[in-house]
């Protein structure tokens, strides 16, 4: 077994190599996100991709991502439906409340406060609604990604059924949580450690890292990372 190893890309994409040595992609936004180093432009290798939801900083670069690695794309199905009709041909649809198994791991689709929708050719197009994911990972242990979300009280049947020892959660206020509602979701969850995500990329989004480590309950560790920057 590996060390499970997270990489962030800036803004809410996340490379994870779990203990069985897949990567797992979250929310391909990599070419127009100012926060992405330029190393880190170009499409990485994948045993899966998982989308959130459907706005265009978390999923800009979900074909070619897809096209690159020939990875299977985890989505709402809204989403793979319309992926499909871009080309996309290794589909893995759900909705929330399902379970799948994709390269190796357990994906549960959980909740999501927040909207979905992106522009097509001058329109916008609904792509299903919102959603996180569990993971189940190999040494038994599960991340909780949030995407993007409000706080919501099923955060707490997230944490009694799937009990994840890491949540990547939004910070940034405005179209997410502040830090006071992360604080508030990690003791819902009730992990001991949490990933802040989507915050800094642009000045409206004004949630920081170090107003979340005021908040948090005692004994959860907040992992801040920088743009491509590795945690193991």
């Amino acid at each position: 077994m590996h060390p499970l190893a997270i990489t962030w890309f800036g803004h809410s994409t996340f490379l994870i190599r779990t203990p069985g040595g897949k990567r797992l992609l979250f929310d391909p936004w990599l070419q127009g996100n100012p926060a992405c180093p330029a190393a880190l432009k170009k499409p990485p290798q994948a045993d899966a991709i998982l989308v959130s939801h459907g706005h265009g900083d978390h999923m800009d670069d979900v074909v070619a991502c897809a096209r690159e690695s020939g990875a299977p794309v985890v989505a709402i199905y809204e989403l793979c439906d319309w992926l499909g009709r871009k080309g996309l041909q290794r589909l893995e649809p759900m909705n929330r409340g399902g379970s799948i198994d994709v390269a190796g791991v357990r994906v549960t689709m959980t909740d999501a406060r927040h909207s979905s929708g992106y522009v097509d050719n001058g329109q916008m197009v609904y792509l299903g609604e919102a959603a996180g994911f569990v993971v189940g990972l190999e040494d038994g242990r599960s991340i909780y990604f949030a995407g993007d979300t409000g706080l919501f009280g099923d955060m707490r049947l997230i944490g009694e059924i799937h009990r994840p020892a890491i949540a990547f959660l939004p910070i940034g206020d405005r179209f997410t949580m502040g830090p006071a509602d992360a604080a508030r979701a990690c003791a819902m969850l009730g992990v001991r450690q949490v990933v802040p995500m989507h915050w800094g990329t642009f000045p409206v989004l004004t949630g920081t890292p170090a107003e979340l480590k005021s908040l948090v309950p005692a004994g959860v560790d907040v992992l801040e990372l920088k743009p491509g920057e590795t945690a193991e």
